[in-house]
């Protein structure tokens, strides 16, 4: 089986660490690495690993379109707003690894679909793809009418584009709980904890649900773990979950791989290790479709 080509869009903290992570597929081929700061640390690790890079933006995209087929966006909301009409007129499979919510929300353990037709996919927030797979198996079986999630990061993880993205995080987590998730409402809170030496990620999912099963409710929610340490090795529970009444509580900890950034980045690691899932499962069936 060959492989399919990719560029990522972005040289910041994700973008970074995503370079990693698709270097080890034997899927993606990653030819390029595009930022808008030439003297930005992944344009400089790209260029010692010997990828394409470039520093000005998606305009290097459209003057070398060959160069992939599969474009990650690892900028901004605001930015990929722009990148995505762009991208869609290059041909491009666009994987959005910011909370633009332009294309349909993707959780790897939830909703990937290989047959799917799509030239964007969106991959909600970091606290989205941490908690609403357990949103998810709560909901599958004791339908879940409230969900909220706290997702709390060290602030040494937090880059620019993190920062800058605040609001488009609570509201587009909040989205991906619902549609995603499967609760009838859904709420999501953000925390930057500065705390030294730095924390994990750590993220509270407390929903409320119609149908109270605790066994069934446990057995769907360790089945989850399972099913996301599949690609986020550093996927955990911190404890069992807490059930009060028609409540159910559930914390979990995610640890990062380490490949670029620390491993108390785990929010990073988790976006970046759901995009090289899906992006290589849709290169699968793209590779399918040409022999």
């Amino acid at each position: 089986m060959g492989k399919i080509k990719a560029a990522i869009l972005g040289s910041g903290n994700i973008g970074t660490d995503l370079m990693y992570k698709l270097e080890r597929s034997n899927v993606i081929e990653l030819s390029a690495l595009i930022g808008i700061d030439p003297d930005s640390d992944g344009l400089k690790l790209a260029y010692e690993k010997g990828y394409q890079v470039f520093s000005n933006g998606i305009q290097d995209l459209i003057n070398h379109p060959d160069m992939a087929e599969i474009v990650f966006d690892a900028t901004s909301a605001k930015t990929h707003l722009l990148h995505g009409p762009v991208l869609k007129e290059l041909g491009k499979l666009a994987i959005d690894l910011t909370p633009a919510a332009i294309g349909p929300f993707v959780c790897p353990t939830v909703n990937l679909d290989p047959k799917i037709e799509l030239s964007n996919v969106n991959l909600i927030t970091c606290g989205g793809q941490a908690t609403i797979p357990i949103v998810h198996a709560v909901n599958t079986v004791s339908d879940v009418s409230y969900a909220e999630i706290v997702a709390t990061i060290s602030s040494k993880s937090a880059g620019p584009g993190t920062r800058a993205n605040i609001d488009e995080f609570t509201i587009t987590t909040k989205r991906g709980i619902e549609e995603v998730g499967g609760a009838d409402q859904g709420k999501a809170i953000i925390i930057l904890n500065p705390a030294e030496p730095p924390i994990l990620m750590r993220d509270t999912i407390y929903c409320e649900v119609k149908n109270m099963d605790q066994s069934a409710i446990s057995n769907s929610i360790y089945a989850m773990v399972e099913k996301m340490k599949e690609y986020v090795p550093g996927y955990r529970l911190k404890q069992d979950p807490l059930f009060d009444e028609n409540r159910v509580t559930v914390f979990v900890e995610v640890q990062g791989a380490g490949d670029y950034f620390p491993v108390y980045a785990g929010n990073l690691d988790i976006m970046t290790a759901a995009a090289t899932r899906v992006a290589e499962v849709l290169a699968k069936e793209i590779l399918h479709k040409k022999i």
